[in-house]
């Protein structure tokens, strides 16, 4: 049976292992609509079958009464995030930066910071609000909701907040070629394809300081933000070399940094290896020139410098296109765009005074659950590093917040019933649809932007989604009237995989994968859309508002 092109993305409902979701078009009480809703107008609410009373669950779970409501995000509330989505993309080009960047926007709404090397016991107070990190490149921000009790639920949305990137290699210094200095880099993941050719790159990152005075290392951030570094590319002048399809990322994809008069900028019979330096010192190994940018830009000293962590990034900012501004150009979306929109929904979902539209809204403090948000690094490489998710960082923290209320008794049984009782959104980017290659995209999976955060199926364990999860986060949907879309990959192309997994089957927790669409990923800029920040938060917000009554009507 031949279909038409355009009819692969307009369906109205399609299924995840059995449960109905909405797609673009139509309403699913209307399931024979084929028109598309402006991409403005959020999903209408719940239908008949789930409009059924509150049933309280036995256990030590004290939930909230159904039937007292949450304020909802406003349409102006969505548009709202566009801005500091923007600004927090642009101006936060690596890891740390980004993390530095939610640790300061938790702590201005009243979230205590904890160390991780420092006793948790008698720490946490219900109704409390805290966040500990790993590396300066992982965060994970929790809230105790002010009824909460050892072994009751846990909301969990975890993310990850790298992105694929290039580093600078341990000891960048190059020969000069033909006049030009250059940088020594690696790529992180995916990075160093062929839309890093021609752009303009700046340099950021880590950098650990020895302060002379108190004997202590440091750890500060340095961004030099204007373009430093560009790989260029071999005009087509030159024929078949410059069409070369696999280019060596080694000797082909070298940034150049400079301009040198000599041959050779730095005598290079000397030896380089030694990551203490040639005379004692880091910097001794390190582009002379780049040592100076940087310690003028941090305003100190080279030789106070003892290591560093470095990348090479887009300097040109994110930005509103189309004709109406209703996309967002930007790098490193995946995933800067769900990590921000999962911080943002914790923050509104604990502080009523700007979430509450009347009096009859309870205090988000006072659900008797643990509000999570987990933003990791490393994902883009396995995750298997101490601050990635397969680590112990997110179950150990867990770990930790219930011993400190279960009053030193059954920690294990406790912690087994946390983890029985909690849900995670695993939430990482999705792919949107490209109008451009319709014909690799599964019909009726292809979301668009601007609808709504997109479940993402898989049958073969790429990602969590079941038939359970699916409908959990369709009433938490329903009840906060936003939409959902799904996406599979096609059976002859290789499904991706993301932080979900590892998570849910390290703590045997219900768990669905689900994240907002984007174009372009992997590319070093890429594309959504200018509401889908906001609606991210919309419906993250709505997971903690509602948890409970959802997980009520499924005990």
């Amino acid at each position: 049976m031949t279909r038409n092109k355009d009819s692969k993305i307009s369906r109205a409902v399609t299924s995840v292992a059995g449960v109905t979701l909405p797609v673009v078009g139509g309403r699913r009480s209307d399931p024979v609509s084929t028109q598309p809703s402006p991409p403005s107008r959020l999903y209408p609410g719940s239908s008949e079958m789930h409009r059924s009373a509150h049933v309280d669950a036995p256990g030590p779970v004290r939930r909230r009464s159904a039937g007292k409501k949450t304020a909802s995000l406003s349409q102006a509330d969505i548009e709202s995030y566009s801005a500091p989505f923007l600004k927090f993309i642009s101006e936060n080009p690596t890891v740390f930066h980004a993390v530095d960047e939610l640790a300061k926007r938790l702590e201005s709404h009243g979230f205590t910071k904890l160390s991780a090397r420092e006793p948790w016991f008698g720490m946490f107070k219900p109704g409390g609000k805290y966040f500990v990190e790993k590396n300066g490149s992982s965060i994970i921000a929790f809230a105790v909701g002010r009824n909460y009790k050892a072994g009751n639920g846990a909301a969990v949305i975890a993310s990850h907040v790298d992105a694929v990137t290039t580093k600078v290699k341990p000891i960048p210094t190059k020969p000069t070629k033909a006049g030009y200095v250059q940088l020594g880099i690696a790529p992180y993941a995916g990075a160093l394809n062929k839309t890093w050719w021609d752009r303009d790159l700046g340099i950021g990152g880590k950098v650990l300081v020895r302060d002379p005075e108190a004997g202590k290392v440091q750890t500060r951030l340095v961004k030099l933000d204007w373009p430093i570094a560009r790989i260029p590319t071999l005009a087509p002048h030159f024929g078949a070399p410059a069409y070369d399809p696999h280019p060596n990322p080694e000797t082909q994809m070298v940034p150049i940094i400079g301009l040198h008069n000599s041959e050779w900028e730095i005598d290079c019979t000397d030896d380089l290896s030694q990551i203490g330096g040639r005379d004692g010192f880091f910097t001794s190994n390190q582009p002379p020139r780049l040592v100076k940018a940087i310690t003028k830009e941090m305003q100190i000293g080279q030789h106070d410098i003892i290591n560093w962590e470095l990348e090479v990034f887009d300097t040109q900012p994110a930005q509103l296109g189309g004709l109406d501004k209703e996309f967002i150009f930007a790098p490193r979306i995946d995933d800067k765009l769900c990590s921000y929109a999962a911080i943002e929904a914790l923050i509104a979902s604990t502080n009523r005074k700007e979430t509450a539209e009347d009096d009859d809204d309870p205090s988000p403090d006072d659900s008797s659950i643990l509000k999570i948000v987990a933003c990791f690094d490393d994902e883009e490489i396995g995750s298997l590093l101490r601050q990635g998710a397969r680590s112990n960082f997110l179950p150990n923290t867990i770990e930790r917040i219930v011993a400190d209320f279960s009053g030193g008794h059954s920690i294990p049984e406790y912690v087994a019933q946390t983890f029985a009782n909690g849900f995670m959104i695993s939430a990482d980017v999705s792919h949107a649809v490209n109008p451009n290659y319709l014909d690799v995209y599964l019909e009726n999976h292809a979301p668009r932007l601007n609808v709504g955060v997109a479940v993402q199926a898989d049958p073969n364990g790429h990602t969590t989604t079941n038939s359970l999860s699916t409908a959990f986060l369709q009433r938490v949907a329903d009840k906060c009237d936003s939409k959902l879309q799904v996406f599979q990959i096609r059976n002859d192309s290789r499904s991706g995989g993301t932080v979900g997994p590892m998570l849910s089957s390290a703590m045997g927790m219900r768990a669905i994968d689900a994240g907002l669409p984007q174009l372009s990923m992997h590319s070093i800029r890429a594309t959504c859309g200018n509401l889908d920040p906001g609606l991210g938060v919309k419906l993250f917000k709505g997971f903690f508002d509602h948890f409970e009554a959802v997980d009520a009507e499924f005990n």
